[in-house]
């Protein structure tokens, strides 16, 4: 046994498999569930192993922020969805620093704390709104309909990432489409293990390039450090994936659930103010960063029951951000809703790093997009929208198809 329990407890057999067609924004009905029977239910992995899955906003902050609970990769030995029975995990590369614990972590956070700041990343807000005009224009110039993801959702980040890197602009587009391989949750294994070698064999070339040649960039800054080449390419791989993935996923299905929800679309068309407030609630109502795993490093009291050292436990992040005992109507969408506080960000030492250039790219690109089409509507039926996989870290849209009265 993995716990001592008070009482009987809710256990959820399974992860659900998929999320509703049409109207994927809400979690999962079994985890909705499971949050209705108390925040802490069991979790029996796929490999046997058994676990916790945590639903309610307090507890999930508590783990997010309890440095009993590690992140550590070489404890990550149990999935969710799939039995990795004898797989053995070794520790995460250097520089990969989501997955390390205090105080390794703080080695390679460090250093980049202070180039991503509230006050620097919206000094990029102009270079945010240009890129984000660029692409409207090139939308309306071809015309309706277009496929937002690749259009408009996934190059304003992407652009953005590669700039702060310092990606020259010629690699770009075959650099952008290794990364997304690997991001998917849809690659076949071999081929996912030849994308994130190319990827990673790119991040090695820029390194010793901008040790050579440094340029006004993120990367160049970092190479007059005592970080190693290896750790800085770990540490350019994590930038990636917190900078490119979530944003792109963001735009995307924060504009399908827009275009779901007219009202609240009119209103962040007729009042630019909103924007903030909207980009806040659309985090909090997506969280499409779903779940993170964490290990008791010790035995550790949560919610009333013991989890004992070793055991995994699975943090819901979009149940904890629909809580009802934190969020009044949580599965209303209200742009000008004021209990804020969203977990969409996660908590913690390992809070998103990139957070405030996200919050940039969506202050501008939301509106923009709204008020440049105000006819903006889906092009397919809404059920037809084709999902990422419940296996893809981050939830999404593969492509929304939208049109417009050009």
């Amino acid at each position: 046994m993995d716990a001592t329990a008070a009482g009987p407890l809710h256990t959820l057999t399974a992860m659900p498999a998929a999320r509703q067609a049409g109207c994927p924004f809400d979690p999962p009905a079994e985890l909705l569930d499971a949050r209705e029977h108390g925040p802490l239910s069991r979790y029996p992995f796929p490999d046997g192993h058994q676990g916790w899955l945590v639903t309610g906003y307090d507890l999930v902050r508590a783990v997010l922020s309890d440095p009993r609970f590690s992140s550590r990769k070489e404890f990550m030995l149990h999935h969710p969805l799939i039995d990795y029975t004898g797989a053995e995990v070794p520790p995460a590369p250097p520089g990969e620093f989501l997955l390390m614990d205090e105080p390794q972590h703080s080695r390679y956070r460090k250093p980049l704390v202070g180039r991503f700041t509230v006050r620097r990343m919206r000094q990029l807000t102009e270079r945010v709104e240009q890129i984000t005009t660029e692409h409207l224009d090139a939308m309306e110039e071809a015309g309706p309909p277009a496929d937002l993801v690749t259009a408009y959702a996934t190059p304003i980040p992407a652009i953005m990432i590669c700039e702060l890197l310092g990606v020259p602009y010629a690699d770009r587009d075959a650099f952008q489409e290794q990364v997304g391989s690997f991001m998917s949750g849809e690659t076949s294994d071999e081929d996912l293990i030849a994308a994130y070698t190319a990827v990673q064999q790119y991040l090695a070339e820029l390194v010793a390039a901008k040790r050579a040649h440094p340029t006004d960039d993120v990367l160049s800054d970092l190479t007059d450090s005592d970080l190693t080449d290896e750790e800085l390419r770990g540490m350019s791989l994590i930038l990636l994936a917190a900078g490119l993935d979530t944003t792109a996923n963001m735009l995307a299905l924060g504009t399908f659930a827009l275009l779901r929800n007219p009202a609240q679309l009119a209103a962040l068309r007729g009042d630019p103010a909103l924007a903030d407030g909207a980009v806040e609630e659309l985090l909090r109502y997506l969280s499409v960063a779903k779940t993170f795993l964490r290990v008791a490093l010790e035995d550790v009291e949560l919610g009333g029951q013991t989890i004992t050292a070793g055991t995994a436990v699975i943090l819901s992040l979009n149940t904890a951000n629909r809580d009802p005992e934190r969020f009044s109507d949580p599965h209303v969408l209200d742009l000008a809703r004021r209990d804020g506080g969203h977990l969409a960000f996660g908590h913690g030492i390992h809070q998103c790093l990139g957070q405030q250039l996200a919050r940039v790219e969506m202050r501008v690109a939301f509106p923009a997009l709204v008020n440049r089409f105000p006819t903006l509507r889906l092009a397919v039926p809404a059920d037809e929208v084709a999902l990422r996989p419940e296996t893809a870290d981050i939830v999404g849209v593969k492509s929304l198809p939208v049109t417009w009265d050009a």
